[in-house]
Order: structure tokens, then C-alpha cells, then sequence
């Protein structure tokens, strides 16, 4: 089946070559998102929560774009920049899944710009090609 490109309207341009997401075969590929507006500032500095919030708000306007909802997500790639912000990442993030969960991983690392303290990649099962 053909790819297609999922950008959600208010979208801003990326800082890199790629867009918000993709569908294939039924399957949400959501690409990095960043605690970033629309024109790529850091949104929320120093406030992981909000900043978690944000990115998945942004998440699931590309998933609801596709034709899903976040219940459909299957997996999180979690990028974090300081353990210390993992029980406020984690507080918002249970609220957004608040049924069964879907399976993740989470690291510390360092991301594009310094003031960005959570990253998240996501993959959901919409169950409808493109």
C-alpha cells in the first residue's frame, strides 16, 4: 500500500526534512515531536509537564488527522533530558492513556534545542490503509 503524509492543519514547517507523520498500511508513524509552536520555539521552558502536554497534544493531533485517536497507540519512544522531570513526564503522560498502555522506552539524552525537555515518537494501529 501506498504512504500517505499527515500534517494537521497549523502545522508549522520542520527543522529538518520530515513531516509530522505518516500512514502505511493501517499504521501511524508519528515523527519526534517537540514541545515546539509553530515556529519552532521552545513552548512552557522549564515546565516538563506542560511541555509533555504539549507534544502529546500535538501527537494527537497528527493521530486524529490520520483517522485514530490515542487509544490506538501502540508504542512511545520517550526522550527526556533529566531523570528529575520522569515523575512530572509521567504524571501527564498517564492521563492521556488511561486505560491499558502501550508499550514504550524512555532515555536521557540531549535534544535540538536546550530549553526542549521532553521528545516523543509515536507508532499507532489505526486499522485502515492509506
Amino acid at each position: 500500500m501506498p504512504k500517505q503524509v499527515i500534517i494537521p492543519p497549523g502545522s508549522g514547517v520542520p527543522l529538518a526534512p520530515y513531516v509530522p507523520g505518516t500512514l502505511a498500511d493501517g499504521v501511524v508513524y508519528v515523527s519526534g515531536t517537540l514541545p515546539f509552536d509553530k515556529d519552532n520555539n521552545v513552548v512552557h521552558v522549564g515546565d516538563p509537564a506542560a511541555q509533555t502536554r504539549h507534544v502529546l497534544e500535538t501527537i494527537k493531533g497528527v493521530i486524529e488527522a490520520a483517522g485514530g485517536t490515542m487509544s490506538d497507540v501502540t508504542f512511545n519512544s520517550i526522550f527526556i533530558t533529566d531523570w528529575a522531570n520522569y515523575a512530572a513526564i509521567n504524571q501527564v503522560y498517564a492521563e492521556y492513556f488511561p486505560g491499558d498502555k502501550p508499550a514504550r522506552f524512555c532515555i536521557q539524552c540531549g535534544l535540538v534545542k536546550p530549553d526542549a525537555l521532553v521528545e516523543i515518537a509515536t507508532i499507532a494501529h489505526i486499522g485502515k490503509a492509506a
